[in-house]
C-alpha cells in the first residue's frame, strides 16, 4: 500500500470512528450519563476541570457551557484536530493520562470517560489524577466493563467468544469493576460507584460490532467464516429492527 493510500485509509478509519462516537454520544442514555458525571464533579463556576481522553471534545464543550474552565487532554493528535475544528473556543492539549501537563494541585475536577480500559498502568494514571487535583477536588471515572457487553444473538457461545477475545486485547478491559479500588488505592476519599446500563438498538451501532468481531478474528479467537457469519446475522437483525446491545457503564466518583 502506498503512503497516499495509507493516509486515505487512516482518514476513513478516523471518520468511521467519529461517526460511531457521534451516534453513541447523541443517544439520550449517553446524554444523561454525561450530565450525571458533571453533577458528580460538584462543579464550581470558573474552576478548572480536565477531561482525560477527550476525543472529539463534546464533554469539554458541554463543561465550558456550564461556566467551567474545561481543558481536554488526549494523546491522539488526529482526534485533537477534530476537537479543535468542532469546538474552536475551547482548550485542548496533547498528553496521556499518565503524564498530565498540569502543576500539582492545580485543577478542581478530573473526568475520565471510557479511558482506563486502554491503559496498561491504570494505577499510574490514578496517581497522576491525585497529583493534579487540589485538596477537595473531585475525580469522576466513567466506562464500561468489556467482559460485560451483552449482545442478542442466535449463537450465544460465539458471541461470548468474540466479546471476551476483544476484551483481552485491551490494556485493562475490566477497569470498570476496578474503579472503586483504584480510587481507594490512589488515596481518594468518599468513593461512590453507580452502574447505568445503556441499550443500543440503532443500526448505526453495527460499526461497534464490527470493531468487536474483526480484532477477535485477527487474534485467532474465531476464524473468518465465524466472524462473517456473526456479522451477517447482526446486520440481518438490524435490518429487521431487532438489533440489541446492552452495556453497563460504571460511574465512580471520589474526593481528593
Amino acid at each position: 500500500m502506498s503512503r497516499n493510500q495509507e493516509a486515505v485509509e487512516e482518514h476513513r478509519d478516523t471518520q468511521s470512528l467519529l461517526a460511531l462516537l457521534d451516534a453513541a454520544d447523541q443517544l439520550p442514555s449517553a446524554t444523561r450519563l454525561r450530565a450525571r458525571s458533571y453533577e458528580l464533579l460538584s462543579l464550581v463556576p470558573g474552576s478548572t476541570v480536565v477531561d482525560i481522553g477527550c476525543g472529539a471534545g463534546r464533554a469539554v464543550a458541554e463543561l465550558a457551557e456550564r461556566g467551567i474552565h474545561a481543558v481536554g487532554v488526549d494523546p491522539d493528535p488526529v482526534m485533537l484536530t477534530a476537537a479543535r475544528e468542532r469546538w474552536a473556543a475551547t482548550e485542548f492539549r496533547e498528553a496521556g493520562a499518565e503524564n498530565l501537563p498540569f502543576a500539582d494541585g492545580s485543577v478542581r475536577g478530573y473526568r475520565a470517560d471510557k479511558v482506563f480500559h486502554v491503559l496498561r498502568e491504570p494505577g499510574r494514571a490514578m496517581a497522576e489524577a491525585r497529583r493534579v487535583l487540589a485538596p477537595g477536588g473531585r475525580a469522576v471515572l466513567v466506562g464500561q466493563d468489556w467482559d460485560a457487553i451483552m449482545i442478542d444473538s442466535d449463537d450465544a457461545a460465539l458471541t461470548r467468544t468474540i466479546v471476551h477475545a476483544r476484551a483481552d486485547l485491551l490494556g485493562a478491559p475490566r477497569a470498570g469493576r476496578q474503579y472503586r479500588n483504584l480510587l481507594l488505592d490512589g488515596g481518594f476519599d468518599d468513593v461512590t460507584v453507580e452502574v447505568h446500563t445503556s441499550v443500543f438498538t440503532d443500526p448505526a451501532m453495527l460499526s461497534l460490532l464490527t470493531r468487536l468481531a474483526e480484532p477477535a478474528c485477527t487474534s485467532g479467537a474465531v476464524d473468518r467464516a465465524q466472524a462473517d457469519e456473526w456479522l451477517i446475522e447482526q446486520r440481518r437483525r438490524a435490518d429487521a429492527g431487532r438489533l440489541f446491545i446492552a452495556i453497563p457503564f460504571f460511574v465512580a466518583a471520589a474526593s481528593a
